[in-house]
C-alpha cells in the first residue's frame, strides 16, 4: 500500500501499536536521542515527542527501527515478500522447451504472467507532477527563513552543533539532468546555512563535482518526510539507471506526486512535511563534524560545502521525522536489513552462486560480509569475494567470509564455529587494497586502506588440500525421528 504522506505512516503505527506518544517535553539537545537510544536498545516502539522543549513542532523516531515498523513503512507485512517479487521479476524460471518450434510456441502462455512482471519493471511507476501540495502550504523565503524553528537535533555531546537525520537530498547532474535522490547528514550551521556532508563516493558529491569543475552553483532540495517508501529509496543501492523515485513507485504501486520547487530549478515531493531549498557554491567548503555516528564512534571534523537555504516551505502542522545513529543496534540497523534482503537478488543477478547473505547490525553495514555460496570449483571463494569488492557499495566490505551452502550465515554462532574451525589463516585469506568507507577511522587514509577475505568452505584436494577433510557430527535421522516419536513421554 502507499501512504498518502508520513502523518498517515505515523497513524498506521500507532493503530498497530507500534507507536508511543511522549508528551513530556523532551529537549532536543541530548534528552531525545537519550530516550530514543534505551528504546532502541531494548527493542521498543517508534516515539512521537508531541512537544519538544522549546518547540510546538512534534518529532517522530525509532518509526522504521524493528523488522515489523521496517515492513509497514514499505507497506507490507514483511518486507522479504519485495525481495520475491524482485527475484521473481530478475530471474524468470523457463520451462524446458521442447519439440522445436511447436514446442516453443505451446509454451509461450506459461510464459506470459513472467514477461509480463519483466513489463511492469521496465516500465515501472514513474513520478507524476501536480499542481500543489500540502508541502507548500507555508512558503518562507528571505529574511523569513530560519531553521531553528524546527526541533533539529544536537545529539550526542561532542556533535559539532544539530543535525538534520533523516533527509532526503535532491539534486540534478548539471551534465546529463539525471536526478540523485541520497542521504547526507546535514549539520546547521545558523538560521540559513549548513554544512553538506557529501563523503566522495556519494552520487550527491558527484553532481556537485561536475558543477564545481564548470565553476557553477549547484541548487539543492532537502525534503522532510513523506511515504517511507522515498526514505527508502534514498538510501537503496539502486543500479545507477534507476531513478529512486521511479522505484519509490514501484514500491508503493503508485506514481510520487512532485510539485517545482519556489526558489529552485527541482520538483520536490508534493507531500512532504518539511523542504529546504537552496544551492551550494563552488569551492566553498567549512568546517563539519564531529557527529557521533552509526559506527558507534565520532567521525572527526572535517572540511564540506555549504548550503545555502533559499527558501523553506511546510506543511500546515509539520510533523519533523528524525532518527539517531550510534553504538549499534540503532534504527538504522533494520533500514540496512531491508536493504540487504530487497537487493539480496541484484546481488545474485551478478554473483549467482550466492546462497545467502548477512550483514551484521554489529558490524555496521561495512565491517563484516557474511556469504554462503554453491561451491563448484577450486577457489570459488576467492572468486566470489572480489565479485563483492566489485559490487556499489559493497566494496566497503572490510571482512568477507565465505562459507559453504549449508551455513546458517545468520547465526552468528555456526558463523564463529565454522568461521573458526574450516581456515587455516596462511592458505585461506586474502588481503586486498581499495576505497573503504570514508567513517572508517581504522584506515591508514582517508577512503582508502585493506579489507580481506576469509574462505571458510571444504577445502577439495584440488586447492592442495591433500588431508582427509571431517564431517560435521551429525545424528542419524532415525534416531532422530524415534527421540521425536517419544519425546513428549520422557518430561523434559
Amino acid at each position: 500500500m502507499a501512504y498518502r504522506d508520513f502523518q498517515e505512516f505515523l497513524l498506521r503505527l500507532e493503530q498497530e501499536g507500534e507507536l508511543k506518544r511522549i508528551r513530556y517535553p523532551l529537549d532536543p539537545y541530548l534528552e531525545i536521542t537519550e530516550v530514543a537510544d534505551r528504546v532502541m536498545k531494548s527493542g521498543g516502539p517508534g516515539l512521537l515527542i508531541e512537544r519538544p522543549k522549546g518547540y510546538d513542532i512534534a518529532v517522530a523516531i525509532n518509526t522504521m527501527g524493528s523488522k515489523r515498523r521496517m515492513s509497514l513503512a514499505l507497506g507490507v507485512e514483511d518486507y522479504e515478500t519485495i525481495a520475491q517479487e524482485i527475484d521473481a521479476l530478475l530471474k524468470p524460471e523457463l520451462p524446458l522447451l521442447e519439440g522445436g518450434l511447436l514446442g516453443k510456441l505451446r509454451a509461450l502462455p506459461e510464459l506470459m504472467p513472467q514477461l509480463g512482471r519483466l513489463l511492469q519493471v521496465a516500465r515501472s511507476v514513474p513520478p507524476v507532477t501536480v499542481k500543489e501540495g500540502i508541502s507548500q502550504e507555508v512558503v518562507k523565503t528571505g529574511d523569513k527563513v530560519d531553521l531553528f524553528e524546527f526541533p533539529i537535533l544536537h545529539c550526542w555531546p561532542q556533535d559539532g552543533g544539530r543535525y538534520i537525520t533523516l533527509p532526503l537530498v535532491f539534486t540534478h547532474d548539471p551534465n546529463t539532468g539525471k536526478r540523485n535522490v541520497g542521504m547526507y547528514r546535514i549539520q546547521v550551521l545558523d538560521k540559513c546555512t549548513t554544512a553538506m556532508h557529501w563523503q566522495i563516493h556519494k552520487v550527491g558529491a558527484e553532481h556537485y563535482q561536475h558543477a564545481e569543475k564548470q565553476g557553477e552553483p549547484i541548487q539543492v532540495a532537502v525534503v522532510l518526510g513523506d511515504d517511507p517508501a522515498l526514505t527508502f529509496s534514498a538510501i537503496a543501492p539502486l543500479p545507477p539507471a534507476i531513478d529512486e523515485l521511479m522505484f519509490a513507485g514501484f514500491l508503493r504501486k503508485k506514481p510520487v506526486e512532485l510539485v517545482p520547487a519556489k526558489t529552485v530549478d527541482i520538483k520536490v515531493p508534493a507531500n512532504a512535511e518539511i523542504v529546504i531549498e537552496g544551492y551550494i557554491n563552488p569551492g566553498e567548503r567549512c568546517l563539519e563534524g564531529p557527529f557521533g555516528d552509526h559506527t558507534g564512534y565520532y567521525s572527526l571534523a572535517d572540511y564540506y560545502p555549504v548550503f545555502h537555504v533559499t527558501a523553506i516551505t511546510h506543511r500546515a502542522k509539520p510533523v519533523y521525522p528524525a532518527t539517531i545513529v550510534g553504538v549499534p543496534p540503532m534504527e538504522d540497523g533494520w533500514m540496512g536489513k531491508a536493504v540487504e534482503r530487497i537487493f539480496l537478488p541484484l546481488v545474485r543477478l551478478t554473483v549467482p552462486e550466492i546462497v545467502d547473505m548477512n550483514l551484521p547490525v554489529e558490524g555496521v553495514f561495512h565491517n563484516f560480509c557474511f556469504v554462503s555460496i554453491r561451491k563448484r570449483y577450486p577457489g570459488h571463494a576467492f572468486k566470489v569475494m572480489n565479485a563483492i569488492w566489485g559490487l556499489g557499495q559493497l566494496m566497503f566490505s572490510k571482512f568477507i567470509v565465505v562459507f559453504d551452502e549449508d551455513v546458517n550465515v545468520h547465526d552468528l554462532g555456526e558463523v564463529l564455529w565454522r568461521w573458526g574451525a574450516n581456515v587455516d589463516p596462511e592458505r585461506d585469506t586474502l588481503i586486498v587494497k581499495g576505497p573503504v568507507d570514508v567513517l572508517d577511522h581504522a584506515s591508514p587514509y582517508v577512503g582508502y586502506g585493506s579489507k580481506i577475505g576469509f574462505d571458510a568452505t571444504t577445502k577439495w584436494k584440488e586447492e592442495g588440500f591433500t588431508r582427509e577433510w571431517p564431517d560435521v557430527i551429525r545424528m542419524s535421522p532415525e534416531v532422530k525421528a524415534k527421540i521425536d516419536a517419544i519425546w513428549d513421554e520422557l518430561g523434559l
